[in-house]
């Protein structure tokens, strides 16, 4: 039951994440793409502007009459309002002489000055979705009849005439409708296939760590299974190791070794029975002798002579530093891998017996 209720509570958390990146990334890429399109059409639009006007030009130039070459541009440019950009001309008092409705021609432009400022920069190309899309807001708050924009204008040299560049509104609208349609499409499909299949990773990835999780229970079970065991035969021998020092197995234990060695306390020379000795160690190529009641004295024989002459079935050589007595042990435990760590008997002093000696150590226990 545990576990269903995190796998929903990840679920619910990839989805909630999803929703928050996709809410944002999902503006910003609608805005760059109209961005992008408005652009391509500004500069068609500019393209077209720049050479009707040259046309124009050229055909007063060479002797036409200005109302002949305005009702020649009329006939081209007549009927294409449906485009998402169109071409007007108009002169210098602000009235249409050529739109592609027929029934706007004599009529006074309908411009937005600000606007024309602000597309003439040279990083127009972030403002236009902006701009054109405050304006279509102007249309629908202010019930404003604002079908087109005009976004470029070009003089015709040497008359009073002015091409116009328009963007129809309405049809910037449709197409920016259809982009955050297609956008908002794809994240959606792309949400649910993140999201099921992170659900499903977390799913594969957390079963497999239970899995191991479980390996790793059995075995540490197991583990501590054998360290109680080891504790226990460890109480066991030691116990068999005080009955033979008070019987006849004592004795022969002792003519197999040394019955005391010899040790210094600063300059006086004191003997200390094996029967005495907690544990040995070395430091800084000093051998040191502790005993049960706490005395240390020093030894002039090496670690490796000293543990030749004892009784091996009561002292260990649990690493290069130290030799333990088996009566001196007070508890064993698990450390670090495969490793045993032996703490004495009232004393601040823990021994590790590496894994290499830990079987060596559990055959010395009679295991």
């Amino acid at each position: 039951m545990r576990k269903d209720r995190l796998y929903f509570l990840t679920f619910i958390s990839i989805s909630v994440i999803f929703l928050i990146i996709a809410s944002l990334g999902v503006k910003y890429f609608i805005k760059v793409s109209a961005n992008q399109l408005i652009e391509v059409q500004l500069e068609s639009s500019k393209r077209e502007a720049n050479e009707i006007a040259k046309l124009i030009s050229y055909q007063l130039a060479g002797g036409i009459i200005r109302q002949t070459v305005i009702e020649n541009v009329q006939n081209t440019i007549e009927n294409t309002h449906n485009e998402a950009s169109f071409i007007c001309v108009f002169d210098w008092s602000g009235k249409e002489v050529c739109n592609p409705d027929i029934t706007k021609v004599g009529q006074k432009v309908n411009s937005n000055q600000s606007l024309l400022n602000s597309l003439n920069e040279e990083n127009s190309a972030d403002k236009l979705y902006d701009l054109l899309m405050n304006r279509k807001k102007e249309k629908e708050n202010d019930s404003i009849d604002i079908e087109s924009e005009i976004v470029y204008i070009s003089p015709v040299k040497d008359s009073d005439l002015i091409v116009a560049a328009h963007t129809n509104l309405n049809e910037i609208a449709t197409q920016t409708q259809k982009l955050k349609t297609s956008f908002y499409t794809i994240f959606i499909l792309m949400g649910v296939l993140i999201i099921l299949s992170s659900f499903i990773a977390v799913r594969i990835i957390g079963s497999y760590y239970e899995k191991q999780l479980e390996l790793k229970n059995i075995n540490l079970e197991s583990e501590l299974i054998n360290l109680s065991k080891l504790n226990t035969d460890l109480v066991a021998y030691q116990q068999k190791v005080v009955e033979n020092t008070n019987n006849e197995q004592s004795e022969i234990a002792a003519d197999s070794g040394k019955k005391r060695i010899l040790t210094y306390i600063r300059n006086e020379l004191i003997p200390i029975s094996i029967n005495e000795i907690a544990y040995i160690y070395t430091e800084n190529t000093i051998t040191y002798v502790i005993c049960f009641d706490r005395k240390k004295s020093t030894s002039n024989v090496s670690l490796d002579d000293i543990f030749m002459s004892l009784d091996s079935s009561l002292f260990f050589r649990a690493n290069r530093q130290f030799i333990i007595s088996i009566a001196s042990i007070q508890k064993i435990i698990k450390y670090g891998n495969s490793q045993l760590k032996i703490l004495v008997q009232d004393a601040n002093v823990e021994i590790i017996i590496s894994k290499n000696k830990a079987a060596e150590f559990r055959q010395w226990l009679n295991i």
